[in-house]
């Protein structure tokens, strides 16, 4: 990957060797390898350990989850938050290992909609809950800085599953927790 940073350096009209320039092929090389760890974790090991039964069956709802991502197209980040909730079918799962999930899959190259199902999917695989929902909230490099160039434009996805796409009323309640301030 060094020698690919090198290369770029020069096709964009700058000198690989001048002084600020000489270490970047390893830096950006660490920064890369950083950024898409999500390719080498496994979702289902990061879940596997924090499993208990539990009786409740009432909404579990993490939300601001930070999370920064690498768009596939431009491959240019997209920073923002998730909103995860489930309802439990026996099983609950630490409340760590979810933000865990969400940078697995964020820490790699995506486009948000795919990112959104990928959190929704693996909590119903791993959690069988009675439903997920997923919403996240992104602001894309590759709108504001560069295209379209719109400062302040965001992008929302969603992901509802179970019962959170068949019931109306869970739908509703998760949307709605989302839309309140927290008392922390």
């Amino acid at each position: 990957m060094e020698d690919l940073i090198r290369q770029l350096l020069v096709r964009i009209g700058e000198d690989p060797e001048r002084e600020g320039l000489v270490r970047t092929p390893v830096r950006v090389t660490q920064a890369w390898e950083f950024l898409t760890r999500g390719y080498r974790q496994d979702p289902e090991e990061v879940i596997a350990g924090a499993l208990f039964q539990a009786d409740s069956d009432e909404m579990i709802c993490i939300k601001n989850i930070e999370l920064y991502s690498i768009c596939e197209h431009h491959l240019l980040p997209f920073v923002g938050k998730a909103h995860v909730a489930y309802i439990p079918n026996h099983r609950i799962v630490g409340f760590s290992k979810i933000p865990r999930l969400v940078d697995v899959f964020a820490r790699r190259l995506q486009i948000q909609e795919r990112l959104t199902q990928q959190i929704a999917g693996a909590l119903m695989e791993f959690l069988k809950p009675q439903g997920v929902g997923v919403v996240i909230e992104a602001m894309h490099l590759c709108m504001t800085m560069r295209g379209v160039e719109k400062q302040h434009s965001t992008a929302t996805t969603s992901a509802m599953l179970g019962c959170f796409r068949d019931d109306r009323s869970t739908r509703g309640e998760f949307l709605d927790l989302l839309q309140r301030e927290a008392v922390v």
